[in-house]
């Protein structure tokens, strides 16, 4: 069976990395391996009209929510075509609402997501979750401090750098390294201040922004680090913490959006971290001073962490739950979904 895939023509830009970006190449690449046809289409500023309206009557098409909802163009072609919509992150563009009423189905990455779409009035049962899967590493042995931190994302105002700078200087007087890993070029004002804030606070010596990273390189940085921190304003699920805690890192994130269903539990129902209110930069300090002067948390949290390793599900799972969406939509050309690990 063949499946159209939308994406945006930047998915490939190592400059500027994205959670979203992995995700679609993960699942392009699980698709395949189910025996899906996968024909990619990359899309840039003229949007999906022209890739759409070239498509045949009843093709199978998935769209990638950063393409979907900038334009309504999609809704009209679901008269004649069977579209999916994979939304990474709810209020992606204007025409969002309509486009996820009018899809044949939608893919979130969280039961967040999910109920946003919901407020939409998009059906119940057209609204499926496929969070991402991990890779699951080697566990992390950390230091004994617990001092290495760890923020990985685009250094963007949704990200909410400027708290974790705040929070940071509120622990000053404690021990610790923090290196950020992520794109540098997305909002060059708020980068360039920023830095000014951090030399500011005089610690320039203490804060590394990397820019983006190889997945190499990321690995390799996990691997030296002690904490997460996830300090995000907006985020529909977590990618960040999903993978730190595929190395058995635990992790403090804001309490937004999907972060609480990345963070989870370990199976005894103990969570591998904290959570904090987002904006708040003096909860956040509060937070890591706990993390860096008590020994005994650290162990729970790091035991929690290495827990929360067997409950995070693996890209097959990912793909053979779009697969089964797809096929709902295609009935007349269903293909198996193998049981993922």
């Amino acid at each position: 069976m063949t499946l159209h895939l939308l994406v945006p023509e930047g998915i490939d830009d190592a400059g500027r990395p994205s959670g979203g970006n992995v995700y679609d190449r993960r699942l392009g690449a699980g698709l395949a391996g189910l025996g899906w046809d996968i024909r990619e289409h990359l899309v840039g500023v003229a949007g999906p009209a022209p890739v759409l309206s070239a498509l045949p009557d009843r093709a199978v098409v998935l769209v990638d929510g950063l393409v979907a909802s900038t334009t309504d163009a999609l809704v009209a072609e679901t008269r004649r075509l069977r579209i999916a919509v994979l939304l990474h992150m709810p209020g992606s563009g204007p025409a969002e609402p309509a486009v996820l009423r009018a899809a044949d189905a939608v893919v979130t990455t969280s039961d967040w997501a999910r109920r946003q779409v919901l407020a939409h009035g998009v059906p119940a049962d057209r609204v499926h979750v496929a969070t991402p899967g991990v890779d699951p590493g080697p566990t992390v042995a950390g230091t004994p401090a617990g001092t290495e931190l760890l923020c990985v994302g685009p250094v963007t105002p949704d990200k909410g750098y400027d708290d974790l700078v705040g929070a940071l200087a509120e622990v000053r007087d404690l021990a610790w390294g923090c290196r950020c890993a992520g794109a540098l070029d997305l909002a060059p004002a708020y980068v360039d201040d920023l830095r000014r804030r951090i030399d500011r606070l005089g610690l320039a010596d203490r804060v590394r922004l990397t820019g983006p990273l190889p997945t190499a390189r990321l690995d390799a940085l996990r691997s030296g680090s002690d904490l997460v921190v996830a300090p995000s304003r907006r985020e529909s699920y977590g990618m960040a913490l999903a993978e730190g805690l595929s190395r058995g890192l635990p992790a403090i994130a804001t309490d937004v959006g999907g972060h609480p269903e990345a963070l989870g539990t370990a199976p005894d129902g103990t969570r591998p971290g904290t959570l904090v209110p987002s904006g708040d930069a003096a909860a956040l300090g509060r937070a890591l001073r706990t993390w860096l002067e008590d020994p005994g948390l650290r162990q729970r949290w790091r035991l929690a962490a290495i827990g929360r390793r067997s409950r995070l599900g693996s890209w097959a799972a990912t793909a053979a739950r779009v697969a089964d969406v797809l096929n709902r939509i295609a009935p007349d050309a269903v293909l198996p979904v193998r049981a993922a690990p």
